[in-house]
């Protein structure tokens, strides 16, 4: 077990990290181009936290927070996701007093539930997360909407789609709850546990079920979309307009609940068609009464969570992945025993220039030097000893072409420096 990681999380090896660094860089890059500055929350919070934020009566509080007390024998939390911890930091940071909108993005933020793993969906996974307070306006939904995707256009995925719904508010929401609650009267006993402890909850999330036989028996429910009020229906078909002029096809679905008790009015899925059912790569929403409901001002506020391992699998599985970067650009050997040190010093040379070099570690044998720097993908060897060393010079080997040539020592390191520019 010592060398088993725990079930439901997985390393990030040295062979793959180009891969995270190139998507956290484009994600990065598109939240400045949008005005998203980066905020970083603590791992763990207060228990209350999630119980007031997520809903006490929801799946991740229920059934899959990491949950202990800690040594003051307080209640803490491992982060189930990330909107109530940056609610959190939005209201004790004093934010609001700096100008709204405040937008704001986390990224490769270690997110933890225990549920069933998955492909893509682990028990520690990372999220990539955006959240815009103090805007109003379905505008907000649909920047949060095109940036999304944006992004995932430009990492090489294709055959997507957006799906849209209202859940309505606090004002017309209970209305749904009381036709949804008659259409399933006769009926919940036929569906899980899970459905059945809905019913008085939140009878909502019952179509949010994933058991066959259950979303078998809501397919025919009433639409919440009929039940809107005229504010919220009016923000909804703004939304849509919205979305149209940008060219961003969706779909409107009104069986989309998304699984936490904060949502208001609009949420959404990014949907990626394959050769299996659609796959949700990303959700979000707006959740207008979450900061006064943890005891900040009244903000409304909209945004969405994303997994990198999930992204990073899709990537992969459409063969859309970066060239991998060499690791040394200039390998220097050491002929010999005596010119380690020298071959040491020198790399650092290189380093202090720009290059990226390294040297032999190991007390390799020359040939097993020039193994080693192909397998790292240098692009050149440069060889200190033998006769060249004792002329004051060195040997430079072009890893391509093989050709090799002498530099004098004090001109190969710029030498080196500007080949590779």
């Amino acid at each position: 077990m010592l060398t088993q990681a725990p079930k439901g999380t997985r390393d990030m090896l040295p062979g793959d990290a180009y891969l995270w660094h190139d998507l956290e860089d484009k994600m990065r890059a598109l939240a400045a181009l949008w005005g998203y500055r980066e905020i970083r929350t603590p791992v763990f919070e207060h228990t209350e936290l999630f119980q007031r934020g997520v809903g006490d009566g929801t799946d991740i509080v229920t059934k899959e927070m990491y949950t202990f007390r800690d040594k003051g024998d307080r209640s803490i939390t491992l982060k189930p996701e990330g909107t109530a911890g940056a609610v959190r930091a939005f209201i004790e940071g004093n934010l609001a007093n700096e100008g709204l909108p405040c937008k704001m993005y986390y990224l490769n933020a270690p997110i933890f539930r225990y549920e069933r793993p998955q492909a893509g969906r682990l028990r520690e996974h990372h999220q990539f997360g955006m959240e815009c307070f103090g805007g109003k306006e379905p505008t907000v939904e649909a920047e949060l909407i095109n940036l999304l995707m944006t992004l995932l256009r430009e990492v090489g995925l294709q055959n997507l789609s957006v799906h849209i719904n209202s859940i309505g508010c606090p004002e017309c929401r209970p209305k749904y709850h009381a036709a949804l609650r008659e259409y399933l009267g006769n009926r919940i006993h036929d569906m899980c546990e899970t459905c059945r402890e809905r019913f008085e909850k939140n009878p909502l999330r019952i179509l949010d079920c994933k058991e066959e036989k259950c979303k078998e028996t809501v397919k025919d429910a009433p639409s919440i979309l009929d039940y809107l009020c005229d504010d919220c229906k009016a923000h909804f078909e703004k939304l849509q307009a919205l979305l149209a002029a940008q060219h961003i096809p969706f779909t409107v679905d009104p069986r989309i609940v998304r699984g936490l008790d904060y949502y208001t009015k609009t949420v959404f899925e990014i949907i990626m068609q394959s050769g299996r059912e659609g796959l949700a790569l990303c959700g979000g929403g707006r959740y207008d009464g979450l900061v006064a409901q943890l005891g900040g001002p009244d903000t409304p506020a909209a945004g969405f969570g994303i997994g990198l391992e999930r992204i990073l699998m899709e990537i992969k599985n459409a063969g859309a992945e970066p060239e991998a970067p060499s690791i040394s650009d200039v390998y220097v050997a050491s002929l010999g025993s005596e010119m380690i040190a020298p071959a040491f010093t020198f790399t650092q040379t290189l380093r202090a220039l720009g290059v990226k070099a390294d040297c032999d570690l190991c007390g390799r044998s020359l040939k097993a030097q020039f193994k080693y720097a192909d397998k790292i993908g240098a692009k050149y060897v440069c060889i200190l000893g033998g006769d060249e060393y004792a002329r004051g010079n060195a040997k430079i080997r072009d890893m391509c072409t093989k050709e090799e040539k002498e530099i004098s020592l004090e001109a190969v390191g710029q030498t080196l420096a500007d080949m590779l520019k």
